[in-house]
């Protein structure tokens, strides 16, 4: 329910917060005290569009505050989650309006959308009037009122779960039968492709490792030249070892004579043999390590060449070819075997399709017996709403071959007004007050079914008095025992059985502005206004006396 509202510089409003309780609370005041304005403020609050008149004159911004408190289990709740939103503790929603147009939106202190507010709004307060029936507007909203009064909305989520089943088992259908059509379009085309890709078997991350082959073989052949001269050199008949080896051997046999001059030399040439062997070892090694079949590269190069011809041709990665060659033998597999699989997907969709028209027949005629039980609970309340000569019909058409989520049913209330006359949608048919009738009687039939936790009605006892107004207070009244009923009301009979009463005036805030403000009253303040209410700008003692009887007689 709705706990606080805050208004801050809306309007004539600078400064107000009050605080609501459960059952039902009245707003009463002269004409054009600010009435309207408690309204359109909570409206910003719940999401309503924004507009700059708003502000009060001379500020910057205003600001509405709504708090709510609600069940763990309340819907809000898990919309908010949803979301992304905070839902722990109360419900908060917080809207600041500027006076060049922008506005903000905060859900317990999180920046959201405006849609997003309107939607958690819609949630939480209905507000309904001669000209705000917003909740009654959609023939969608008269399906759920149906489904909830009747405790139908298990079979609803089972139909709309068998939907999206034979939604889901026809699109098997159709896409199957587009790849079949497809395949056998291009199966002459699929058939050569698969043969090709079959026979070139390209393997996972072949191209990176033939072109890195490729690449050191290229390489190799580029030095392999060089390789054979130098070992030629040191190897070959012209090979300088052997010649230098003699050499060596014939100063050692002489280096004994002469030590101081051959010493050093015999060593020096020594270690330059052992250098020159050693050099044509390693060119010997280097050669073997380099050796390769020219008709290696050459299959290498074939190799690498097909796969990217293939890659090219096909406009895929080489990496892909064999993910490709898998997806056209599955082509043509559906081809081949493409009549016995859309035989079962067929199948399969003809049973999901009569599972949903069972399960949609079936709710149709729940609600064919709860909209007969809806239209009887509705007309009991009539008579006492001074519309003893009116009906209140349920048209549902039932058509098994519209199916939707929400079924095969088109579902609208309507009303007759008058005997003679044509029924037609309540929304067009019924006059503003009697429109406000109708709807407190419909409310009052679902009780606390297929309902927000806080109501708003607005004037709905305009044009009314006496006994009809009397009726109304009763039935909001009722209400309140299950939901939170707040109401602006000028008859004294509907204020009378309010357990919370807020007066609405205006005054002066300073010399040159005025303010509307709202107090809660009770006992002889109370009894003083449902006089004024009865008797005007004079209160009489007559007046008085009767506020006070028809205070004791709600009591």
């Amino acid at each position: 329910m709705l706990v606080t509202l805050s208004i801050r510089d809306i309007v004539l409003i600078d400064r107000l917060d009050l605080d609501f309780s459960a059952g039902m609370s009245v707003l009463t005041g002269e004409t054009g005290a600010g009435k309207s304005i408690l309204l359109d403020s909570l409206s910003l609050a719940l999401g309503a569009r924004g507009d700059a008149d708003l502000v009060r004159h001379g500020e910057a911004q205003g600001q509405v505050t709504a708090v709510f408190d609600v069940a763990p289990s309340h819907p809000v709740r898990t919309f908010l989650k949803d979301n992304d939103v905070d839902d722990e503790g109360d419900i908060i929603l917080r809207r600041i309006q500027t006076a060049d147009g922008r506005t903000r939106a905060f859900v317990n202190d999180q920046p959201v959308s405006a849609g997003l507010m309107r939607q958690a709004g819609g949630l939480l307060v209905e507000i309904h009037g001669q000209h705000d029936d917003r909740a009654l507007v959609d023939p969608d909203s008269h399906r759920a009122l149906i489904d909830v009064f009747g405790g139908l909305t298990g079979d609803a989520e089972k139909v709309a779960a068998a939907f999206n089943a034979f939604r889901s088992a026809e699109k098997a259908v159709i896409e199957h039968e587009r790849r079949i059509e497809t395949a056998r379009q291009e199966a002459d085309y699929l058939r050569s492709s698969v043969e090709e890709l079959s026979q070139l078997k390209p393997e996972p991350a072949e191209e990176e490792q033939l072109a890195a082959r490729r690449t050191d073989m290229m390489q190799v052949e580029k030095i392999a030249g060089d390789l054979n001269e130098a070992f030629e050199t040191l190897n070959g008949s012209a090979s300088p070892i052997p010649e230098l080896a003699s050499l060596l051997r014939r100063l050692e046999r002489k280096a004994d004579q002469v030590p101081q001059l051959l010493a050093q030399p015999v060593k020096t040439l020594a270690e330059a043999l052992d250098q020159l062997e050693e050099t044509r070892s390693g060119l010997e090694s280097a050669l073997r390590e380099t050796e390769f079949d020219p008709r290696e590269l050459e299959s290498v190069e074939e190799r690498l060449f097909a796969l990217r011809a293939a890659s090219r041709k096909y406009s895929v990665p080489v990496d892909e070819l064999n993910a490709l060659c898998s997806r056209m033998a599955s082509d043509l597999a559906d081809l081949d075997a493409g009549e016995d699989k859309l035989a079962a997907l067929a199948d399969a969709a003809a049973k999901a399709r009569a599972d949903y028209d069972r399960k949609a027949a079936s709710l149709s005629g729940k609600r064919t017996k709860a909209a007969r039980a809806l239209e009887k609970a509705v007309e009991v309340e009539l008579p006492d709403l001074k519309l003893e000569r009116a009906r209140f019909l349920v048209e549902l058409a039932s058509d098994p071959d519209q199916r939707s989520r929400t079924g095969t049913d088109q579902l609208e209330f309507h009303v007759q007004t008058n005997p003679g006359t044509r029924p037609g949608p309540m929304m067009k048919v019924a006059s503003g007050g009697e429109l406000s009738r109708f709807l407190l009687a419909l409310k009052v039939s679902l009780a606390d079914r297929g309902s927000a936790p806080t109501l708003v009605f607005d004037e709905i006892d305009t044009g009314v008095g006496g006994a009809v107004a009397e009726a109304i207070g009763v039935r909001l009244a009722r209400l309140a025992e299950s939901v939170q009923v707040l109401t602006v009301t000028h008859a004294p009979q509907v204020a009378a059985r309010a357990e919370g009463h807020f007066l609405i005036a205006k005054e002066a805030a300073k010399p040159d502005r005025v303010a509307t403000r709202v107090q809660r009253i009770n006992d002889d303040h109370r009894s003083e206004e449902i006089a004024r209410m009865l008797a005007g700008s004079v209160i009489t003692e007559e007046a008085r006396a009767a506020a006070r009887k028809l205070l004791t007689a709600a009591e």
